[in-house]
């Protein structure tokens, strides 16, 4: 009974000295938080004679003497620590801090050093050694532990990914790009990795070309790395610099037997980017490369759709460029005979009919061939189906377009072309003047997945709320005649919508709408060939609305038509060059960055992987 009474004594008191140990920890640490050092420490002075409390003390303990200035007594305090716990490495690299805070940097780094030469064989203790000095912001600590232990394995490329890391914290892009490529060289199934990465620290034009540049050195040391032509093909299309892709795409092709896949894939891009003269060379290339492979048949196809992006895209479109167009349609299918790839080119000839040479029946009559071959992929019969309502569109039978926007908006729910399907039937809306319809139809739109359609939808969106429920013009007419003006021009009615816009401009004078006019009428301008007249509305819209979202469109507008149309390649460069500094943040700033160094001859040299 007296032996299981002082158990229980013990058991309290211990019990009580545990709590009353746990509170003063508490107190000293709100004393710390709160800034009141000298009663935290005479608090910490009492706990840290118990080394169970150690642990749970330290950090706010060895900090409250640095902040005192008390040194020789946390030198001191550490030493004993190291003393009695030799394998714990906070302790001694808290010494070197320590050193480091009392100004004595000599020591400090001379004490660092035998610290990172005694574990540097440790894979364990380099790893936490580099961590706790990131912790404590001492990154070229933590660099110089990483190389140590590198030089120690003889591996020059260990710990590759944790050097990268640290450089992108201290901002050093040159040798974090050197560790990205130390990595990926290791692990090549972390390519994506690395170029996520890279796309998301190397955001100006120079740190690209730096990038470029050591990939070619780095070829050249070691041709046979496959990760590097890689590397160099997607460097180039970041750039936008597709012929330089095509040229690293050109040679992996070679290495590996493609068979000319990699670079048609180049080729596409070029083509989606609308530079369609290195598309043209691209798919030459393979053509010529490639006879009697799928890829051969592949390339014919974007040869010809490339032809007729430069056709569409010099004004005026002349009618015998269509023609030829069409005729290279034609020859392309009786070649290969009717499959899916054939069966795209008959699409494209039944769009060159209706939208440029007016021949809306023989349009009708490929698409409706398409939309009946049993055998067609559901997903070119959609389109077709849209075409189709587009063309209705065009002969005034919008009734006709709705039935064929809304079978696919249905049959292809949550595809893209279903959401294309349903943003042509909120453009129909739009064109009647239905705004209420067409803004349901752009809400549902604006979450697409589809960036394109949704940007596209956003854009509509906010042009109908900016310029309806108006109070000076409560029956939205002006938003009416706008559309009804989009309309034209979608039905080819060219004249008609100049002379409605002309007339909207001197009787809206002010309105919201003004600078979309300006727009719209220089387009139109352009697509007839008064490309004069078309840098006039466009210089308006950059004078007259520079604070408006327009403004850049119409200033890269202005550089693309010297360019492209006028063929006036030192004012081109002027307006591309300006237009980096006016519009540093616009959607346009890589391409006009791409257009200017291309004019400047930047991309001119091949430099080729053997």
């Amino acid at each position: 009974k007296s032996s299981f009474i002082i158990f229980l004594l013990s058991t309290l008191v211990v019990s009580f000295s545990m709590a009353q140990n746990s509170n003063n920890i508490e107190l000293a640490n709100e004393y710390y938080a709160n800034g009141e050092l000298e009663k935290a420490k005479k608090l910490y002075d009492d706990l840290a004679r118990n080394s169970r409390n150690v642990a749970l003390i330290h950090n706010n303990y060895f900090n409250v003497m640095m902040d005192l200035g008390v040194f020789p007594e946390a030198e001191k305090y550490l030493e004993r620590l190291i003393k009695r716990y030799p394998d714990n490495m906070y302790y001694q690299l808290d010494l070197g801090i320590l050193y480091k805070r009392e100004g004595d940097d000599e020591k400090s780094e001379s004490y660092f050093k035998k610290v990172i030469n005694r574990i540097k064989d440790d894979n364990y203790k380099v790893r936490i050694t580099a961590q706790y000095l990131i912790n404590k912001q001492l990154m070229e600590l933590a660099i110089a532990t990483y190389s140590e232990a590198r030089k120690s394995l003889k591996t020059p490329l260990a710990y590759s990914l944790e050097l990268a890391n640290i450089y992108r914290l201290l901002n050093k892009k040159e040798p974090m790009v050197a560790e990205y490529l130390n990595y990926v060289i290791q692990n090549p199934s972390n390519i994506d990795y690395v170029k996520n990465s890279l796309q998301n620290l190397l955001s100006e034009a120079d740190e690209l070309e730096s990038l470029e540049n050591l990939l070619y050195e780095r070829t050249q040391k070691d041709p046979d790395k496959e990760i590097y032509s890689k590397l160099l093909i997607w460097v180039n299309l970041q750039q936008k610099n597709f012929y330089g892709a095509f040229v690293q795409a050109r040679a992996l092709d070679k290495r590996l037997k493609l068979e000319g896949r990699k670079v048609l894939d180049i080729g596409m891009i070029a083509m989606e980017n609308e530079d369609y003269q290195n598309a043209i060379k691209i798919f030459q290339y393979v053509i010529n490369s490639y006879p009697g492979t799928s890829n051969f048949i592949f390339a014919k196809k974007y040869l010809i759709e490339s032809r007729e992006g430069i056709v569409k895209n010099s004004f005026p479109v002349k009618h015998e460029d269509i023609r030829i167009l069409i005729e290279e349609y034609k020859s392309f299918v009786a070649e290969i005979g009717l499959t899916r790839t054939t069966m795209e080119a008959l699409r494209n000839q039944a769009l060159l009919y209706a939208f440029y040479l007016d021949e809306k029946d023989s349009a009708i009559q490929i698409l409706d061939k398409i939309i009946k071959s049993p055998n067609v992929d559901p997903e070119l019969r959609a389109s077709s189906k849209l075409d189709l309502g587009d063309i209705y569109v065009l002969t005034e039978e919008s009734w006709e377009s709705t039935l064929l926007y809304s079978q696919v908006e249905k049959s292809r729910k949550d595809t893209r072309t279903g959401y294309e399907a349903k943003l042509r039937n909120a453009k129909l809306s739009y064109y009647k003047g239905e705004f209420e319809l067409a803004q349901e139809h752009l809400d549902i739109l604006k979450m697409a997945t589809t960036r394109e359609i949704a940007n596209d939808a956003m854009a509509l969106s906010i042009l109908i709320q900016d310029n309806t429920g108006l109070d000076v013009d409560t029956t939205n007419q002006a938003m009416k005649d706008y559309a009804s003006v989009e309309l034209m021009l979608f039905q080819n009615k060219t004249e008609e919508a100049l002379a409605k816009v002309s007339q909207m401009l001197n009787d809206l004078e002010g309105h919201s709408l003004t600078d979309e006019l300006l727009m719209l009428n220089a387009k139109i301008h352009m697509q007839k060939g008064e490309f004069d007249k078309s840098i006039h509305l466009l210089q308006q819209v950059v004078d007259q609305f520079d604070y408006d979202v327009l403004s850049d469109d119409a200033y890269y507008m202005i550089g693309t038509i010297y360019e492209e149309q006028l063929g006036n390649i030192e004012k081109a460069m002027e307006i591309y060059q300006d237009f980096l500094v006016r519009y540093p943040g616009s959607v346009y700033t890589a391409e006009s960055r791409k257009r200017f160094r291309n004019l400047r001859g930047d991309f001119k040299e091949e430099k080729v992987v053997n």
